[in-house]
């Protein structure tokens, strides 16, 4: 292959801003005609019709865990893959065949009621497990990230600043990671964790973009839907990036992965 061929990296520039403000948008990390190729199979899920706005009754509409080619090609496209290794470390991250969740976000004058500031929660807490997940306000997040490398937000559509766009509080990453700091490897829970991130001032973005656009985020970011304001639906999948080993924050070698920069800066500006 040459060195044309090669798939593009993030710059130094982008990489310092995912350590400063938590995320980073990857345009075109994959190509439109796959993301049309995904939005054909959802619809075919979905109980209403694309060329029908009346049959649009639900403000979202969430689907399933999805294998088909469109998807694993977008998931792991060489460009994602090469800012897999740049961002959590190359070997530190396993690959991805799904993309889990699909949020599909309608307009709609109802409220979706699931639009509440958080952090994206990995392990179960004392009161719930893997095999029964029904407790989610006791999962939990913890300093190293226990399950979570990346919280990634793939655009199946086009999505402007009406089209329900993912909220982002910049910067929230660094204050969640002292808030974690003392609660050790339990860490703490989805309602600890959401209560700090209403109540946190932060600068706000929006995760708007091109289908095909991904946002690659650090694990501890806070961030919420909205509702939708626009004229299409909106397309989304929101599956984390899992990590081969947990992160580690005082590597004897010092080769740290900017998602453990993120944390070790944090905490020393205390």
């Amino acid at each position: 292959m040459s060195a044309d061929a090669q798939p593009r990296a993030l710059s130094r520039a982008q990489i310092e801003r995912f350590v400063r403000d938590g995320f980073v948008r990857v345009e075109r990390a994959f190509s439109p005609e796959l993301a049309a190729a995904g939005r054909a199979i959802l619809w075919r899920n979905l109980p209403c019709k694309p060329d029908d706005p009346a049959s649009w009754t639900h403000p979202v509409v969430r689907l399933g865990e999805y294998h088909d080619e469109p998807f694993e090609r977008a998931v792991n496209s060489p460009v994602l893959h090469v800012a897999f290794d740049q961002l959590v470390g190359t070997g530190r991250w396993w690959p991805r065949r799904s993309l889990g969740t699909f949020p599909v976000r309608f307009p709609h004058s109802d409220d979706p009621r699931d639009t509440g500031w958080h952090v994206d929660v990995s392990f179960p807490g004392p009161t719930s497990s893997w095999e029964e997940r029904k407790d989610f306000s006791d999962w939990r997040a913890n300093l190293t990230s226990h399950g979570r490398a990346l919280l990634m937000l793939f655009l199946f559509s086009d999505v402007g600043e009406n089209d329900a766009p993912t909220r982002i509080k910049v910067g929230s990453h660094r204050d969640v990671a002292r808030l974690l700091h003392p609660a050790g490897d339990d860490g703490l829970s989805h309602h600890e964790l959401g209560k700090f991130g209403a109540e946190l001032q932060s600068l706000e973005a929006l995760a708007t973009g091109c289908a095909g656009d991904v946002y690659l985020c650090h694990p501890f970011l806070v961030h919420a839907a909205q509702m939708h304001r626009g004229r299409e639906p909106r397309f989304l999948a929101q599956p984390p990036l899992h990590p081969r080993e947990a992160f580690r924050l005082d590597r004897a070698d010092e080769a740290y992965s900017p998602v453990e920069m993120a944390i070790r800066r944090a905490l020393q500006e205390g």
